[in-house]
């Protein structure tokens, strides 16, 4: 169990809340943009207006809320150009991962089966950057069979998530048309069409 608890201690589980909370907001972040870009009536520029909001959305809870969050604190003002660098450089990545995930859309592809490949290749990517940064102790090959074990699940995890999604039901209700349609055809990009 030392894995679970990490540095957090056998009694804060609040560290697990904050991360679970980020997986329903980012579990549904895929499904919400396709929603808004779809509604926007625009098959040409709707994905970029939909990502300008998506900016907005981000200025006020990335930059509104954490001064405010500052300023009631008290915090000083100081920020070393290390952090100042690396913090950007997140800023841009995640940004960039965003809009990449938007032209993903653009390209015709399911919201089912793009957010299924980012969420189960991040990990992938994080994992081998961060034994890039910090080499294993006796080197590569010394990996724990666990670990290896659970890259492997989780890339065909994603693929097998992203290949057989159960089709969804017809929707019959205009209303809610678009908003089933954000949320699925997986059948079409994972199997050729019958004639």
């Amino acid at each position: 169990m030392n894995a679970m608890n990490g540095s957090a201690g056998t009694g804060n589980v609040a560290w697990l809340l904050f991360s679970l909370s980020t997986v329903v907001c980012w579990g549904l972040y895929g499904v919400f943009l396709h929603t808004g870009q779809t509604a926007m009536n625009d098959p040409v520029n709707g994905r970029y207006k939909a990502f300008l909001l998506v900016g907005i959305a981000y200025f006020i809870t990335a930059v509104v809320a954490p001064l405010a969050m500052l300023l009631f604190k008290g915090a000083t003002w100081t920020m070393p150009g290390r952090g100042v660098a690396w913090s950007l450089i997140a800023g841009v990545v995640g940004a960039a991962g965003a809009f990449g995930v938007l032209l993903a859309f653009g390209a015709k592809g399911s919201p089912a089966v793009v957010m299924s490949i980012v969420f189960a290749g991040a990990p992938l990517v994080n994992a081998l950057y961060s034994l890039w940064l910090h080499p294993p102790a006796g080197g590569w090959r010394n990996l724990p069979w666990p670990f290896v074990l659970g890259m492997a699940l989780a890339a065909v995890g994603g693929c097998l998530v992203s290949l057989y999604k159960p089709a969804p039901v017809a929707v019959t209700n205009p209303g809610i048309a678009a908003h089933a349609n954000s949320a699925t055809s997986v059948r079409t990009a994972a199997a050729p069409a019958k004639s």
